[in-house]
């Protein structure tokens, strides 16, 4: 008997998450990782300051460049987010991301479960705009160099990944902590909160990368599909479906993170993964 999509996809999740973080030691030393694979960028969010990160993080990275004299690193960020995008969307966010791996943790504890307000799905863009957009460029044209925004007042993974194992680890850093961080913490804290309750919470309200991976979605070339003559419109997907959305009527929605939840609850198999419409057999 075959492992099932979601072991498959859970499997995944873990490699990708110790991979992304392979300095596990440096957790105990708070020594921050600083070898070769920082000039690469992780295909999903983990920061750049967390003591056992191997990777950058593709939206630090972003503002930290943006507006900068350092175009070429600015080029390869974001013909990496593009590239990534156009092959596989929000496939990124649902296989390839540890802090969306840990939100997902997070929803199996025993508290009341809420569905998200949906217009909160739209915050996550005027975030992108300002915080990782406009801010960084404002800072790279008027102080020359780029102001990581989201990094350093919005980003709860940073906080939880780099902020908290380095105050551990340094006692010295505490004395510095200040205004700042108790708003990053209490941030984190709500959105802990908020992940406990509505499924992936950071992802679907907040999360930068996942609006840029979401706008690709439409045109990404591996994504859901759903097999026309087989789908009878039964809405069971639409019940499965932890992100809110009717997965056999919105398959390139820019909400889907490709979990395969839907394609597990089919009872007609209509729906799959792939990158081009074509019936399946059973």
């Amino acid at each position: 008997m075959g492992f099932t999509f979601g072991f498959r996809r859970r499997f995944v999740q873990i490699m990708t998450t110790c991979l992304t973080n392979w300095e596990l030691t440096n957790l105990l030393s708070g020594k921050i990782y600083k070898g070769p694979g920082k000039n690469l960028c992780a295909p999903g969010l983990n920061c750049y300051s967390c003591p056992s990160a191997t990777l950058s993080c593709p939206i630090g990275a972003l503002q930290t460049v943006g507006g900068t004299s350092g175009f070429g690193i600015s080029f390869y960020v974001s013909g990496f987010l593009l590239l990534l995008g156009v092959l596989m969307g929000r496939f990124v966010c649902g296989f390839l991301c540890p802090f969306g791996f840990f939100q997902e943790l997070l929803h199996k504890l025993p508290v009341p479960k809420k569905k998200l307000f949906p217009p909160l799905r739209y915050v996550k863009y005027v975030v992108l705009v300002i915080f990782v957009l406009l801010v960084p460029l404002w800072g790279g044209i008027y102080e020359n160099k780029g102001i990581p925004a989201f990094c350093e007042y919005i980003c709860p993974a940073g906080t939880l990944e780099g902020a908290v194992p380095l105050l551990l680890t340094h006692p010295e850093f505490r004395q510095a902590t200040g205004m700042l961080f108790a708003w990053k913490f209490l941030l984190l804290i709500g959105v802990v909160i908020g992940c406990m309750m509505s499924y992936r919470f950071f992802c679907k309200a907040l999360c930068p990368l996942g609006a840029i991976y979401g706008l690709m979605n439409p045109i990404s070339l591996y994504r859901l599909r759903v097999a026309e003559q087989r789908c009878t419109a039964c809405g069971i997907c639409r019940v499965s479906c932890p992100m809110d959305i009717n997965p056999a009527r919105q398959t390139s929605s820019a909400e889907c993170i490709m979990c395969g939840k839907c394609i597990e609850a089919c009872p007609h198999h209509a729906l799959y993964l792939g990158r081009e419409n074509k019936e399946r057999c059973c």
